[in-house]
């Protein structure tokens, strides 16, 4: 019995440490009252220790090493677990009444995408989802996310989804935490968005590891997250400190041209704009003052104005004259159409074969 005590931890369930005392006198043929007495403990403690009532202190825990021959710090252990259960049992009842939050977040999707486990007991779900928050409470959250924090609540979708928007950031925040970003440099972030623009027309397979490599280097983390169910947002940008940023990609539409232009988007936004702004983009959206001058800075830093202009002047929109142009300014054919799309100067099905898809990017994504 000694033996086995010595060596153990924890047992499966997290039962009362006067339970383990008991059985520990009796495998001894000793009494509480004599325990008492060589311990120099009123009986009235042993015996409330011995029925959950008082805890043991690490005072008394060393008394019960030098009687017994179990190290104090079992019996240490033995109690601050039996505490913890209780405290954590009472913390489940008041987590089963937040049935409300709950709702808020899409917790199924968070599963199906492997960003938190899954749980067939309610409050085991939302201990869950405050762990993958990073937060103490529904409450804590509820003030992070909808209080302290009025810029995420800019977009439409944030209003009616708050849980899904506030999920996909929060994975944004994660895998950055898995980067480690230079401080911030303006210039050399600059610099570098010229050689991810060149990236566009091969699209290499570690596409990722290098556009985070180049971003990292200047102080830029670059977080590719999948859709949450309830959220149509195509990116985000943010200040995660004074000297770092983040730009989020879902790759809600799945070709090129859509990626390469959000992606510069959001580097608008971390160039022009505030660092105290959270910005998300999405389908829908109203176009505000920012995103109007984001939208410009992404055109024509994919596509020179100047060169682009003399373009449609030539009049012959051909997949042969687009690929050519493209092949002129050193970007990927799936820009030139997405753009000459979008300003209605083609279909919507002109040459979509020349867009290339990225769902991939998420397959090669070693994040």
């Amino acid at each position: 019995m000694n033996s086995r005590l010595e060596n153990q931890y924890l047992p499966d369930k997290v039962s009362p440490p006067g339970e383990t005392l008991l059985e520990v006198l009796e495998s001894r043929q000793m009494s509480q009252a004599e325990f008492a007495e060589r311990t120099g403990r009123p009986k009235k403690t042993i015996n409330e220790i011995v029925r959950g009532k008082a805890q043991i202190t690490a005072e008394t825990a060393i008394q019960f090493e030098r009687v017994l021959g179990v190290p104090a710090s079992f019996w240490i252990a033995r109690e601050q677990n039996y505490r913890e259960s209780i405290a954590r049992a009472k913390e489940a009842s008041v987590l089963e009444e937040e049935t409300e939050w709950l709702r808020q977040i899409p917790y199924k999707s968070l599963v199906n995408l492997g960003w938190v486990r899954s749980h067939a007991i309610r409050s085991h779900q939302i201990e869950e989802l405050l762990r993958f928050f990073a937060v103490a409470s529904p409450t804590s959250w509820k003030d992070i996310w909808q209080g302290a924090t009025p810029a995420f609540r800019k977009s439409p979708s944030f209003g009616s989804e708050p849980g899904a928007v506030a999920a996909w950031l929060r994975q944004g925040e994660i895998l950055s935490t898995k980067q480690t970003c230079a401080k911030f440099d303006e210039e050399g972030f600059r610099a570098a968005l010229g050689q991810i623009r060149g990236l566009s027309r091969d699209m290499p397979r570690d596409l990722p590891v290098v556009i985070r490599s180049l971003c990292n280097a200047v102080g830029v983390a670059v977080a590719f997250v999948p859709e949450v169910s309830g959220t149509r947002l195509w990116g985000a940008s943010r200040w995660l400190t004074s000297n770092c940023a983040l730009i989020q990609l879902s790759l809600r539409y799945k070709t090129d041209d859509h990626f390469w232009f959000t992606f510069f988007h959001e580097a608008a936004h971390i160039l022009l704009h505030s660092k105290r702004d959270i910005f998300l983009d999405e389908e829908g959206q109203q176009e505000a003052d920012q995103e109007a001058e984001a939208d410009e800075f992404s055109r024509n830093w994919l596509i020179p104005e100047f060169q682009y202009k003399q373009f449609c002047r030539r009049g012959t929109f051909t997949c042969t004259a687009a690929a050519r142009f493209a092949y002129e300014v050193g970007i990927s054919p799936g820009i030139v159409i997405g753009r000459l799309q979008h300003e209605n100067l083609a279909s919507r099905k002109f040459c979509n074969d020349l867009k290339k898809d990225v769902s991939w990017i998420f397959i090669e994504d070693g994040e």
